[in-house]
Parts: C-alpha cells; structure tokens; sequence
C-alpha cells in the first residue's frame, strides 16, 4: 500500500509538471526554451538504465525458466497478439480519416518537406537485428540487439546449470540495482516533463494546440477509440483486472505522453508490470520486442497521416490502393523502431513510394509533436497489454497480487 501510495503521489507530480509546463511556455516563451535542458537531462537519465537493466531482467528471467521451449512459445504467442492488434490499428486509422476527411480543403504549403528515406529491405531489417557487439548495441541504444543478445546469453546460462549460477546472482543483482536506480532518476520525473512541455510550447508558441486541429482531434479521437473499445475488448476477453492494469500502466503512460518518448517509460513499466503479477521473464521478452512489433498508436497514426496527406492534395485513392499502402505500412513499420521519429520517417518513405506531395510531411510535421504524444503513450499502453495478455495466455494468475517493497 505505501508502494501504491508512492506511485499515486508521483504520477500527480508528473501531471502537475506537464500543466505548469504548458503555462510557463505559453506565458514565457523565450525563458521557456531554456527549460529543454531539464527534459534532455532526464530523457538521457534513463536511457542510461536501459540497456543494464533489459539485459540483466532478461538473462535472469530466461535462465530461471530453465526451458528454451517456454521462451519459444511466449515469443510465438507475442507475435501472433503483435499482429493483430496492429492491423486492427491500422484499419481503425484508414477508417477514421475517411469518416472524417481533415485533409479535405488543406492548401499544401510550399516549404520543403524533409527529404523521404528509403524503405529497409528485408535482409537489412533482418541483419540489423542481430548485434555485432553488444557493448556497441548497448552503446547506441539498440533495444532489438540487446534483446537478441540477452536471449542467446540466457539460454546458454540455462543450459549449463550451476556453472551460471555466479553470473545469475550478478545479474539479479543488477536488476535490483537497476530498479532501485530507476527510484531515484523518477523523481526527477515532474522536472523533465515540465521542460520538455515549457519548451515545446515556447518553441512553437500555443497556436501549436490549434493549428490543423481538425486533423489531430480526429487522431486523438481515433486513438481514444483503439484505447477504449479494442483494449477494452482485449482486457475483457482475458480477463486483465482493470483497476489494478491502470493502476499499473497509469505511470508509463503519463511518462511516454510527456516526452513523446517510449524508452523514457520502460524502466517504470517492466518494474510495475512484474508488481502487478506478469512474470519477470515475460515483462522483459515482450515489452521490449513490442518497440519493434507493437507500436500499436504509430500504425494507426501511419495509416491515418498517409491518407491525409492524399486528401490534403486532392487525390483520390481508390479503396486497393489503401490497402496496399496499410500492408506496405505494415511492412515498412517493424524494422525503424530504434530511428528517432520513427514514424515520421516511415511516413515520408510511404508518402514518396505512392508518388504523393512531399510537401504533405512538411504539414504534419507542423503538429507532429502534438500527435507524437497520443502515439507514444499508446504505444507503451499497448505494450504494457500485451505483457499481461501473455502471462494470462500462459496461465498466469494476476488476480493473485504479492506486494513487492
């Protein structure tokens, strides 16, 4: 209860932040552009817990298992959930800019737009996914890598019995340093969302919560009706204690819709996930491989910018070539999870193969900030359901709360 407690204090700070921020940048635009430095000196603060933490949570949770078909079949359920939540997402999108139109009648502007990439083959996705070094992966942030690494190291741990029992005392000892670490840097927490939010809106001035609303109401509407109605389907259907599931996810979420940062929100969920009863193993397989495979509020805002972009340029497109674009979208979305602005990149990428304006990316990256709020903090909600989807699907009580100190 006093864990709880804390939490439900802290959470209260984070909001407290994220509205004074919005005023002071409002209020005092110059002095709040200062304030980024508090939202990059947190943002770096847990990046640093990451890689330690995803390897040592992980390597322990595998070995402890002491089966490498257990992992085979969390990871096989993991993926199957991974796809048909996205696709549903990225239908709810393609549905959602089409009731709405907020395309209709935009005057493209006629700045240059950020040049499109080129779209990652499936050798190169595939290739990048296995590390090199892992020092160098761990270096650069490479969540996928360290995954991948972490999973080969903890099932040769788990094959060669009491000789890994040293190195899995360390790492349960870096993960409960970890965590312990992760305490402190949260309280830091309210200070780093009030300078990330005083410093977007003194940047952009507030007129950055009004312009093209039309198109980021309809994306925050349809991503409030993913939340609600297909999560709450998903809750419903394995019966994930809901009071307790928000109580859990409530942290993580405020963090990634106030950095527009996913990784600033990992360290609190893998540690609530496992307070809130999800196994250590499954929390640290499958949160971290949703970075790349579950980016549930991204696909939806894909598909739902894409058409947008089409309707801003008066181009039709016909009912085919909006599917082909979601499975291109589909496609092109897995292998760009570690590119800063992932979906903005993915974005250009879809626009320029379907021969639309480049000019449209320039449009939404007007209010893209605003977006890269929803997106985000869906993305971290989504994972943290799918986590709990698992562990259910693997037989899992979480009804059966142990409280943690």
């Amino acid at each position: 209860m006093k864990q709880e407690s804390r939490a439900t204090s802290l959470t209260a700070w984070i909001l407290v932040g994220l509205v004074a921020g919005a005023i002071f940048g409002a209020t005092y635009p110059e002095p709040a552009k200062q304030m980024a430095l508090l939202g990059a000196v947190f943002l770096r603060l847990i990046k640093s817990i990451i890689a330690p933490l995803l390897f040592a949570t992980l390597v322990s949770g595998i070995a402890s298992t002491g089966s490498l078909k257990v992992i085979g079949r969390i990871g096989g359920k993991a993926m199957i959930y991974f796809e048909v939540l996205t696709t549903i997402a990225l239908f709810v999108g393609l549905a959602a800019v089409n009731l709405v139109q907020p395309g209709a009648g935009v005057a493209l502007p006629s700045s240059a737009a950020p040049q499109p990439v080129t779209n990652p083959s499936l050798s190169q996705i595939l290739e990048h996914t296995f590390p090199a070094s892992i020092i160098d992966a761990m270096a650069r942030g490479e969540v996928l890598q360290i995954v991948v690494f972490a999973l080969i190291f903890g099932a040769a741990c788990a094959t060669i019995g009491e000789k890994a029992r040293p190195v899995l005392n360390l790492c349960d000892s870096i993960s409960a340093v970890m965590f312990r670490f992760t305490h402190y840097v949260m309280w830091f927490a309210p200070f780093g969302v009030f300078g990330a939010i005083a410093a977007t809106v003194g940047e952009r001035g507030i007129g950055v919560l009004l312009n093209l609303g039309k198109l980021v109401a309809t994306l925050w509407a349809a991503e409030i009706f993913f939340v609600v109605v297909v999560m709450g389907a998903v809750i419903a259907l394995f019966r994930i204690p809901l009071k307790r599931f928000v109580a859990a996810a409530r942290g993580p979420f405020l963090i990634a819709f106030s950095t527009t940062s996913s990784e600033a929100a990992l360290p609190m969920a893998l540690e609530n996930l496992e307070r809130f009863g999800v196994p250590k193993h499954i929390a640290a397989f499958v949160l971290p491989a949703g970075y790349s495979f579950n980016l549930d509020g991204s696909t939806l805002y894909l598909s739902l910018t894409s058409v947008f972009v089409a309707q801003a340029a008066g181009i039709h497109l016909s009912f085919g070539t909006q599917l082909l674009m979601m499975l291109t979208l589909m496609l092109t979305s897995k292998g760009v999870a570690s590119v800063p602005r992932a979906a903005l990149v993915i974005l250009a990428a879809t626009v320029a193969s379907f021969n639309l304006p480049a000019e449209g990316v320039a449009l939404v990256l007007g209010v893209d900030t605003l977006m890269d709020m929803a997106r985000t903090s869906v993305n971290i909600l989504g994972n943290c359901l799918a986590a709990a989807v698992v562990a259910k699907w693997e037989g899992v009580d979480l009804n059966a709360h142990v409280a943690k100190p």
